[in-house]
């Protein structure tokens, strides 16, 4: 199986399609919906790719057609394996759903927002619940992704203490969504913080001064 590829984007399709050259061969891989258009103006650049490969039948089975599935992670790659086991989601169909960044799609989970997760392409109501029901405390770690918090506003520096101090605000109760926007808000303002401790005991003086 290919699971990672690298090489130079000749160029990118709407309907998901990154055209990857590899010294003499160029292979098609599809990509999610929410990476088409970061990839969008690229051609010409290196990009890799950690991907999944998958066989697809036609003709009433009688053919097979290789397909390969390209991400931008491996935790998005990883993401993608747990959302294609729920019932009725084939991996043509997340492709096409999963139109807003991994996290954003996890942290509606773990929310239980119905509503977002039908925003989404090709997810109804019932799907939407499905969903949620499967997942529901499978995708936690994603809603701050597995290589640690990745919020463009936050320093190298600060984004491992804001991943600690998320996952101690939501062992305390809080959601995975306010979590982050506390952290978030928190780090903004106490930029020298050298400890998730601090980091918490700053979030705690900001819901004192909402309060």
């Amino acid at each position: 199986m290919i699971s990672r590829i690298n090489g130079t984007l000749v160029r990118t399709t709407e309907d998901g399609r990154a055209l990857l050259r590899c010294d003499a061969i160029t292979y098609e891989v599809l990509v999610p919906a929410a990476d088409v258009h970061a990839l969008a103006g690229r051609e010409g650049d290196p990009v890799e790719f950690q991907t999944l490969h998958y066989l697809e039948s036609h003709g009433q089975g009688a053919t097979m057609l290789p397909r390969l599935v390209g991400f931008a992670s491996e935790s998005d790659r990883a993401f993608f394996e747990l959302f294609t086991t729920v019932k009725n989601i084939g991996y043509r169909k997340a492709l096409r759903a999963l139109q807003l960044p991994f996290a954003e799609i996890a942290d509606a989970i773990v929310s239980r927002d119905v509503v977002r997760l039908t925003a989404l392409p090709e997810i109804g109501k019932r799907t939407a619940e499905t969903i949620i029901a499967e997942l529901s405390g499978k995708v936690d770690g994603f809603v701050m992704g597995t290589a640690g918090y990745t919020g463009v506003s936050l320093s190298e520096h600060l984004r491992p203490i804001a991943t600690d101090t998320i996952t101690m605000l939501t062992s305390l109760g809080e959601s995975a969504s306010e979590a982050r926007r506390l952290v978030e808000h928190a780090a903004s303002t106490n930029p020298d913080v050298e400890t998730p401790e601090d980091l918490l005991a700053a979030v705690y003086r900001l819901k004192e001064t909402v309060a």
